[in-house]
């Protein structure tokens, strides 16, 4: 299981302000920060003291900055690629390079003697990673996220995603994505209709966006990428990444009886390995509830996303816990008593059979 982060942005805020955030964020167990430094306008030197204070107080509670810079801000401190110096004195934990150099930089970059990570940018698809990995780079301090995308409709597709991040997967590199807040109003730039890495996530809820990304397991760290998040939301994403199981946002029917609800959210549930194409099987309960009465009720035909119970006319599978995949017709047998909020339901497609999961209301 990898991190949780939060962006903030020095520039555009106050050191009070964003101290609350990082101690409410770090109350529900982020630990990274992500900020931006592309550009220094105005006065460098109170851009630089501004970053550096806040950048400290985040060391200071256990939460490590990485700064996304690009190549023309070495040009404008007079700094260059071969001396981190500057960025340790920050208190930075790494430095994200917005846009690359050629490959031998970066490598040459990982062996800096303060250890900093070195973080580049997963989402362009080409073979960047493959140049830099043939100047023999020091692979644990080789870090790399995707980018975050402002702008409605730009965000990358699943397909892409999917594509890229193997890319770097292959050769175990700690990997990060952005989620979005839905309260958020703050980014880098001026305009931002929120900033997420993946276009489909853009208008979800936190808990959603952050499963997505646990269920596939090819990124370590989910990092909002805009400021501020709400409280809710940061327990949400909290829930959603660090619980020992991934969770599902369900709603059940206002008749269920105390057993089927103890049935659904009270368990921990195993999808059954050998596999249906119609359903998620959680077989344990049928055990457990034997000796319960499970009469039949909203016996309506089957959507996908629907939550159902085994009823008292199913014999032996009486107890039993089912999520459709499918729509399907109902034979009497298998009351409906809830179904997956609306949104979340494309999450099913990326649960493994084997695996456990809680539903939670």
């Amino acid at each position: 299981m990898g991190n949780i982060g939060v962006s903030i942005y020095p520039a555009k805020s106050s050191f009070e302000h964003d101290k609350e955030y990082l101690d409410l964020a770090r109350k529900y167990g982020f630990t990274r920060i992500f900020t931006s430094l592309l550009e220094i306008e105005g006065d460098t030197v109170e851009v630089i003291t501004k970053f550096k204070r806040i950048i400290e107080y985040g060391n200071s509670i256990g939460m490590e900055t990485i700064l996304d810079i690009n190549p023309g801000l070495f040009n404008q401190l007079h700094i260059s690629y071969d001396d981190l110096g500057f960025f340790k004195e920050l208190g930075a934990a790494g430095i994200r390079l917005d846009l690359g150099f050629t490959g031998l930089e970066e490598a040459q970059m990982t062996r800096n003697p303060y250890d900093m990570k070195i973080e580049v940018n997963m989402s362009s698809g080409t073979k960047y990673i493959e140049n830099i990995l043939s100047y023999h780079p020091k692979k644990e301090n080789l870090y790399a996220s995707h980018n975050f995308y402002p702008q409605r409709y730009t965000g990358i597709s699943q397909s892409h995603f999917e594509e890229t991040t193997a890319l770097f997967n292959q050769y175990n590199l700690h990997t990060a994505a952005f989620v979005t807040s839905q309260q958020g109003k703050l980014g880098p730039w001026p305009v931002q209709t929120g900033l997420c890495t993946l276009e489909q996530h853009r208008n979800l809820n936190l808990h959603t966006q952050v499963t997505h990304y646990r269920l596939m397991e090819t990124i370590d760290d989910v990092l909002i990428g805009n400021a501020y998040a709400a409280e809710d939301e940061l327990k949400a994403m909290s829930e959603a990444y660090l619980s020992l199981y991934p969770s599902f946002d369900i709603e059940l029917i206002d008749r269920i009886s105390d057993i089927e609800k103890k049935i659904i959210v009270d368990e921990i549930h195993l999808y059954r390995g050998d596999r249906s194409e119609y359903m998620i099987r959680s077989t344990s309960p049928r055990i457990k509830y034997k000796s319960e009465s499970i009469p039949a009720h909203h016996t309506e035909p089957i959507k996908k996303g629907d939550i159902l119970i085994c009823n008292n006319d199913f014999g032996q599978y009486k107890g039993e816990a089912q999520i459709a995949l499918k729509d399907m017709e109902n034979e009497g047998n298998r009351n409906v008593v809830g179904h997956l909020k609306q949104d979340s339901i494309f999450l099913l497609d990326y649960l493994k059979p084997w695996s456990s999961f809680t539903l939670s209301i």
